[in-house]
């Protein structure tokens, strides 16, 4: 029996892509609702226990269920639709969830850099956030997708990554490093990958580039006025 379906999200979640993007790969259909995270409705808190996206409701069989943390969603999606993203092989499927993992902390350290309450935290979290960067791109050995020709549960969590990098790029504090030549070939297949693409909303950069301006930390003050 099919269930239906619903993803609770933010408009800048990049947690939320990941799982909009592996729906959109396996081509199964989903409802998408925006809360505001500043404001949260009485029944979002009532299902998700962390006050956190995204939250996936499934509804089959007459009652509903509600998944919370974009990690267990991806493996509830990869485990119940058709079109695996994971590889067959249990080391290879480690290693993934591995890169998954480095992926959500590669997310904390960009967090970090855009709250940094002065110059001199800024410059810490930026060049921690470069070695990440890195050693992520010692670690690519494949093309034009992480495990080569096949798309997979790794590259929907380094899309919305990446696409961080088409705003911060315009701010010298906070731009991709120079080098990193697999890394950016990556990116920019990601880039052009239609589940990426549609995973937010044709105004992202302008509301990722309001939120950053609006942070108040060091990195709002390097950027030009709006």
């Amino acid at each position: 029996m099919s269930a239906a379906l619903t993803l609770v999200s933010h408009t800048l979640c990049p947690y939320v892509q990941r799982a909009a993007i592996a729906l959109t790969e396996k081509s199964i259909p989903f409802e998408r609702i925006y809360i505001d995270l500043a404001d949260k409705p009485g029944w979002f808190t009532d299902l998700s226990p962390l006050g956190k996206v995204p939250v996936l409701k499934v509804a089959q069989g007459g009652r509903e269920s509600a998944i919370f943390e974009s990690a267990v969603i991806l493996e509830y999606i990869e485990e119940t639709q058709p079109h695996p993203l994971h590889p067959s092989d249990p080391l290879d499927r480690a290693r993934h969830r591995s890169w998954i993992e480095y992926g959500s902390q590669i997310l904390n350290r960009i967090g970090a850099v855009y709250s940094a309450p002065d110059d001199a935290a800024l410059t810490v979290e930026k060049a921690r956030l470069d070695q990440m960067l890195e050693r992520l791109e010692e670690a690519l050995d494949a093309a034009p997708w992480f495990a080569g020709a096949e798309f997979s549960l790794v590259d929907t969590v380094y899309g919305p990554i990446f696409r961080y990098f088409d705003v911060l790029d315009r701010i010298p504090a906070a731009a991709m490093p120079s080098g990193l030549p697999k890394a950016r070939a990556w990116r920019k297949a990601l880039s052009e990958r239609p589940s990426v693409v549609a995973a937010v909303s044709p105004d992202y950069p302008a509301l990722l580039t309001d939120f950053l301006r609006r942070r108040g930390g060091a990195l709002s003050r390097t950027m030009a006025p709006g």
